[in-house]
């Protein structure tokens, strides 16, 4: 059996043990531990690394702070997801017609926030919503309107997910693109032809046609929401409406790194790791079901 294949498979398998097997499996060891008091101490005394099996994960899913932060990212991907991937499709189709005039440019302009971090977007959207800083609540004082609090508790998921809106979106419209891009024009002109109308052929070739860039940014836009963590704790600072568990992901780090909690906190990453594999997993077999069915 030739062995050089392999050789050259090493260093990617290597590095995928070691930066990804090796901590999630050491994240679910951690899980199974805790700190216990041990017995016959009489309640006093240090505590003790002690298997618990699977008490971790009971006191995670039973934690009211954890279960509303699932309801807060639950409404947060209702939001982002269908409109990330909604507006990134408008964009792909209009910038794909034929009579688009500077595309290029508006490519360019579309893609660019993507380039931003997170951290330094979340920043300047929070200067923007900041009632002393808005240059919209500027205009609104000036002509005697009430001025807008976006950060204010009843609008404050909106205005998080515009923020992965907005840097988000350029990255999906490109991959739809591309994929429109890679279809023949013969399948255009033939459809010009038979007196298809551009909205005709936008909604019965170029659609179905890019069905695997939809699934695969789909999966893309469901994975990087449950995953959301940068812009809520780079706005923290600037509200009092963004607590220290709003996300799953926060109360992650809030519990390991401030309530010392680092065994709960790995319960609970294993959980949001299982969600997002499992969902993931749904989202992929829905999507083959009904490619295989048409």
């Amino acid at each position: 059996m030739p062995i050089v294949p392999y050789l050259f498979l090493l260093p990617a398998i290597v590095l995928f043990l070691l930066f990804l097997v090796a901590p999630i499996g050491y994240a679910v060891v951690l899980s199974l531990f805790g700190q216990r008091v041990p017995a016959g101490s009489g309640g006093y005394g240090a505590r003790e690394q002690t298997f618990v099996g699977l008490d971790n994960y009971v006191t995670s899913l039973t934690d009211p702070e954890f279960v509303a932060s699932v309801g807060r990212l639950g409404l947060y991907a209702v939001i982002v997801i269908p409109c990330t991937l909604g507006i990134a499709l408008l964009f792909a189709l209009l910038l794909d017609l034929p009579s688009i005039r500077g595309a290029r440019i508006w490519r360019t302009g579309i893609l660019l926030p993507y380039a931003i971090p997170g951290v330094i977007a979340a920043m300047m959207w929070g200067f923007l919503y900041l009632p002393s800083t808005s240059p919209l609540n500027a205009v609104l004082t000036t002509i005697g309107l009430p001025a807008v609090e976006p950060l204010a508790s009843g609008s404050v998921i909106a205005a998080l997910a515009n923020i992965s809106i907005w840097g988000s979106l350029g990255f999906n419209m490109v991959i739809m693109f591309t994929a429109l891009r890679a279809v023949p024009a013969e399948v255009y002109e033939a459809a010009r032809i038979d007196g298809c109308s551009e909205f005709d052929i936008a909604v019965r070739i170029k659609i179905p046609l890019i069905a695997p860039s939809l699934v695969l940014t789909s999966l893309f836009a469901l994975i990087g929401t449950l995953q959301a963590y940068a812009e809520p704790t780079a706005l923290r600072p600037l509200t009092d409406t963004i607590s220290s568990t709003f996300f799953p992901l926060m109360k992650v780090n809030t519990d390991a790194f401030t309530n010392d909690n680092i065994n709960g906190a790995a319960a609970t990453a294993v959980i949001i790791a299982a969600f997002t594999l499992v969902a993931s997993a749904i989202l992929l077999r829905v999507t083959r079901d009904r490619s295989d069915a048409s």
